[in-house]
């Protein structure tokens, strides 16, 4: 059985609280929630802006996806979370266009879209990952 490791990335925001930025298995990477925070300066970014707040999400989730040794192409999974369905057709463009332009082949990640609260009121978007290594 391997060992169950830490993945972690200057490339991505700290975690905030008692969880790691991402956990790998063996060739299983999760992901943990992220949102749009400069992983510099820890600030949250784009206040109202759904679009580039997924954008910036999808940014610090690939970045730790790749802290893991994983690639974009190895996501089989992404979960978005938002605060309203107002905001669905705004991400679901920014989305698109991110995970396209990381994708190589014809497989897109699978997605679930969730509509709930968030920690912080200046987050609307929340998005976590789960990879498979293919090395």
């Amino acid at each position: 059985m391997s060992d169950k490791i830490a993945v972690r990335t200057t490339d991505a925001p700290a975690p905030a609280h008692t969880f790691s930025q991402g956990v790998r298995k063996g060739p299983f990477v999760q992901v943990s929630g992220q949102g749009p925070v400069d992983p510099i300066t820890n600030q949250y970014l784009f206040p109202g802006d759904v679009a580039a707040q997924t954008i910036r999400t999808l940014q610090n989730v690939k970045a730790i996806v790749d802290a893991s040794g994983a690639t974009f192409d190895d996501v089989v999974m992404l979960r978005v979370y938002l605060t309203t369905r107002d905001d669905f057709a705004a991400m679901n463009e920014a989305y698109g266009e991110f995970v396209n332009a990381n994708t190589t082949g014809d497989v897109l990640p699978s997605r679930t879209t969730v509509f709930t609260g968030l920690p912080r009121a200046e987050m609307l978007v929340e998005i976590d990952a789960i990879a498979i290594v293919t090395e």
